[in-house]
Order: C-alpha cells, then structure tokens, then sequence
C-alpha cells in the first residue's frame, strides 16, 4: 500500500528502515507519550519492527506506514491505522509518531485526514479512535482538527489514555467545508 498527500508519502516498511525507526524508539521526547512512556533498546525496536511486518501479513491494508516527505525523501515519522481493543470492541485506531524536528509543521494532521479519508471511504469504517495520553496535547490538537471527541479514559499498559473519536459523518461535514 502506498498512499500520498500534499507533500508526504506512506509506504510500508522496510528492512532498511530499522536504523530509522530505532531512532525514534531511543528518544524520550518521542516515548514519552507512546506505550508505557520508555524507551526502547535495539532488541526491542527490532521486535516493533517485527510487530509491523506481522501486522502488515494480518492486516494487509492496516497498520503503520513510513512517513516519506515528497520534497526530499526524508523520513519523517510514521502513521497508520493499527486495529485495537478497546472495552472489548476492535476499533480501528488512527495513529501518528513524527521525529522531534519535524513538529509542528501540520504534518501530523496531514497524514492522519489522508488516514481518515482511507478509513471510511476504503474501509467503510463508521467511526475511527484515536488513544492519546492525557498530557500528550499536540496530538490531542490532532485529533480535534479530525473532529474527534475526547471520550472516557481506557487503561493500557498500565496507563490511562483518552479515547478520541470521531463518527463518519461528523469528519465528512468538517473536512468537506
């Protein structure tokens, strides 16, 4: 799968990524509001990418993608939409990580409409979450643009997260205006 915006490419992963994608598991201004909030060793990232692979044979249309910016192929981050439990119901889950020096600049809104867009009109999704810790405020700023409505907590991993959310018609009124 392959998916392009204004100015951002989504590609799969792949092995030539790993350096990458452990860059933005080893910083902390990164983990700190993903998962259980700590970084990640070498061993680990390669299990995550591991997890990805696996996901993409389970899932061949979810998942997360490598976000490529068109202008000069760098790697920016990575974004998908990642199947989750939540109270008991798999919701699929609009999902966004950029590197530190690429926040900021719309990036992130970016990739998650084009996600949006791929899950209700693709996948004929009726509504789409968002799980954002509670001090993670950019992404909650995110996930507002989207029209998503912050919702009762959910624990995981030992931590409470917002579960935002968004039904397929509020997200057609707002982002056709």
């Amino acid at each position: 799968m392959g998916l392009e915006s204004g100015r951002l490419l989504l590609r799969r992963y792949r092995d030539e990524d790993f350096e990458f994608l452990y860059s933005l598991l080893k910083q902390p201004e990164v983990m700190r509001h993903i998962g259980d909030g700590k970084v990640k060793s070498r061993q680990q990232a390669l299990e995550f990418l591991y997890w990805i692979y696996r996901m993409y044979r389970e899932h061949p249309e979810h998942g997360l993608f490598l976000l490529v910016r068109k202008e000069d192929g760098k790697r920016i981050g990575h974004a998908g939409l990642v199947p989750q439990s939540v109270n008991g119901q798999t919701e699929l889950e609009v999902g966004y990580w950029l590197a530190p020096e690429f926040w900021g600049f719309g990036y992130a809104r970016e990739a998650a409409r084009l996600l949006c867009e791929r899950g209700f009109t693709k996948h004929g999704q009726s509504a789409l979450i968002s799980l954002i810790q509670p001090d993670n405020h950019a992404s909650q700023k995110v996930a507002e643009a989207l029209g998503m409505e912050c919702g009762a907590p959910v624990l995981r991993t030992g931590l409470y997260v917002l579960v935002y959310r968004v039904q397929k018609e509020r997200w057609h009124a707002i982002s056709h205006t």
